[in-house]
């Protein structure tokens, strides 16, 4: 019993000493100047990218359309105590059907999407999974993985900066997302939208059709950043099976086709 005993205690001690000698053996000071630098880096490629985007996209500036967007949105950050002012929204003349997240919290709507959504609502759903992509720091998690902390810390400088930028640039706006950043996205837009009571079946029923126009150029580059659409649109109605929620609508259904038709107008200037 005594010599169970001790053992015991000896390897508690061995335990406590070897902890003990890792910590020591840590960096804390290098390790949080790492990520001090990759918060600066974050900051500045996601405003470098947007302004090599506005730079050569028509960015669309109309008051009353960024306005109606921004009504849109505003439910979705009240009811989730997500600040409005934290999130940089452009609106962008494109017939992709496309929105994704910048690092920096800038988050890009091609007016070709907001055409497409036949409801308000799938708007907000598509909305809601790219502003829970900024929220879980999804867009750094991807970039540090297929692009590589180093690359990334060195894209604000040097002569290669700008070849980076666009090698970042594309893979946030064409490729996807792993399936668990994926799912972390569509389920926190869904519970972002019964927050706010706003129905989360039509970012389903969005998801299906795209899945059903795969083979159409129109949807090819949604598609392309969200594989697996039907799967998709399968998991979020059955998490909504026997939920009871609200279903308002924040526009009315004659502010939203007018807001459509008047985005279709602009572009014809």
């Amino acid at each position: 019993m005594i010599n169970k005993t001790i053992f015991q205690g000896l390897v508690i001690l061995v335990a406590f000493f070897t902890l003990w000698f890792g910590l020591s053996r840590l960096d804390f000071v290098k390790f949080f100047e790492i990520k001090k630098h990759t918060a600066s880096a974050e900051h500045k490629i996601g405003d470098m990218i947007w302004d090599q985007i506005h730079d050569s996209e028509t960015v669309i500036t109309n008051d009353s359309i960024v306005k109606t967007l921004d009504k849109l949105i505003l439910p979705i950050c009240k009811a989730n105590h997500i600040v409005r002012d934290s999130l940089k929204i452009h609106i962008v003349q494109k017939d992709e059907i496309n929105a994704f997240a910048l690092p920096n919290n800038h988050l890009v709507v091609y007016t070709g999407l907001i055409i497409d959504c036949q409801k308000q609502e799938a708007l907000q759903g598509v909305l809601g999974h790219e502003i829970a992509h900024i929220e879980n720091n999804h867009v750094m998690k991807k970039l540090s993985k297929e692009v590589g902390l180093s690359v990334l810390l060195s894209a604000t400088a040097g002569d290669k900066g700008g070849a980076i930028l666009k090698e970042i640039f594309k893979t946030l706006s064409s490729t996807a997302y792993d399936r668990t950043l994926e799912k972390e996205a569509d389920m926190q837009s869904v519970k972002y939208l019964l927050k706010a009571n706003i129905n989360p079946e039509p970012m389903a029923d969005f998801m299906y059709v795209m899945a059903q126009e795969q083979k159409t150029p129109k949807a090819l580059s949604w598609i392309s950043t969200h594989p697996d659409c039907e799967e998709r649109a399968k998991y979020i109605l059955d998490y909504l099976k026997g939920k009871k929620y609200e279903k308002k609508q924040t526009l009315t259904q004659k502010e939203w086709e007018q807001y459509k038709e008047q985005i279709k107008n602009s572009l014809k200037k």
